[in-house]
């Protein structure tokens, strides 16, 4: 089969590599579609550490099962499915608590660092446990399917808070995950929404996604106007922050602009390390809450995928085929104006 190899740093090649072959346990999925997600640009050039190469990357797909394993049930042949990017055991302890986004022996698809190496979907054919698999409906084209996985991410960001409707939140960064994270807080019914971005035309698509108040920062990394505006309206502050960037300056922010007593909840990891402002956390009683993945989330996002309550056709800014694939990487790294999502399909010619 053809597929997408990251062979080195910064260098994708079309390559023939082995049809995988089904376990007892497992489908042969035949890619439809899978979208680049910002981890995969980090890992194209090693900056997370976490795409170490010879790896085939993606993890955000869906497919029409190819061939079900002897041991499946209740999956066949020309089932149209997605899958959870997360590979959990389903047998930990934290898999028996339903944090499989926690498990002990956790993997993920397209990913391949110090601990293991999993292909993923950037190729015609990818082998997955039955287990982590997801129905499509008639309705969801598999391109719009591909964005299943960055959906359930965004609602388990606003599920792990304890947001409530009728609350208010600001969420910084609109790329993929914050936008959509600003669509999870539209569905559960906040009162206002903030959204903070030094890209404007993100932020022009976040607002037209559902925030209130939309902010353009006119330079990078200057928390002060973010502040002032959010407390020009909620002089208190907003009852929730979602940092959806990743950055010590926009932690510090998130900080500075919720109310005493509220929640910041961190989704973004560029940097490993940040500066914290303890007093202000402690003598506040801030809540700091992490959010990794997802858990559960699947069903929902397709249901509200399926019915349009989430649309994410104004973040896909071009469907390529894996023989593309290089270049589409290209615009991505480059920060191409106005390119938020790129999906590919399995097309090579």
């Amino acid at each position: 089969m053809r597929a997408l190899l990251l062979s080195e740093y910064r260098h994708l090649e079309l390559a023939d590599v082995p049809l995988p072959q089904p376990a007892a346990d497992e489908v042969l999925l035949r890619i439809e579609a899978c979208g680049i997600c910002g981890s995969d640009v980090h890992g194209y050039d090693g900056s997370s550490g976490r795409r170490i190469p010879p790896i085939i990357m993606g993890h955000e797909a869906a497919g029409v099962i190819a061939k079900v394993g002897s041991g499946v049930k209740g999956w066949k042949e020309g089932d149209r499915v997605t899958f959870d990017s997360t590979l959990y055991c389903g047998k930990c302890q934290y898999c028996q608590r339903g944090e499989v986004n926690l498990c002990d022996n956790r993997q993920v698809f397209g990913v391949s660092c110090k601990d293991y190496r999993r292909h993923g979907a950037f190729a015609e054919y990818l082998v997955v446990p039955a287990r982590v698999l997801y129905f499509l409906p008639a309705e969801l084209s598999f391109v719009e399917a591909a964005m299943v996985e960055a959906v359930s991410v965004a609602l388990h960001a606003v599920q792990v808070s304890g947001f409530q409707p009728g609350e208010t939140a600001l969420v910084l960064g609109a790329g993929m995950i914050g936008s959509l994270i600003v669509q999870s807080l539209r569905v559960a019914d906040a009162a206002h929404i903030f959204v903070v971005d030094p890209d404007e035309s993100r932020v022009q698509a976040a607002a037209r996604s559902g925030a209130h108040t939309p902010i353009h920062l006119l330079q990078e990394g200057n928390g002060s106007d973010v502040t002032q505006a959010v407390l020009e309206r909620y002089p208190g502050g907003v009852d929730h922050v979602f940092e959806a960037v990743g950055f010590g300056i926009t932690v510090k922010t998130a900080i500075d602009v919720v109310r005493k007593g509220g929640t910041v909840t961190l989704v973004g990891n560029i940097e490993p390390e940040v500066k914290l402002p303890l007093q202000d956390v402690v003598t506040r009683q801030i809540r700091l809450q992490g959010s990794a993945a997802s858990a559960g989330e699947y069903p929902r996002a397709i249901e509200l995928l399926a019915s349009k309550k989430i649309d994410v056709s104004p973040f896909i800014s071009a469907v390529e085929p894996l023989s593309r694939g290089a270049s589409a990487f290209d615009r991505l790294y480059r920060r191409e104006p106005n390119v938020i999502k790129i999906v590919l399909t399995p097309d090579v010619a």
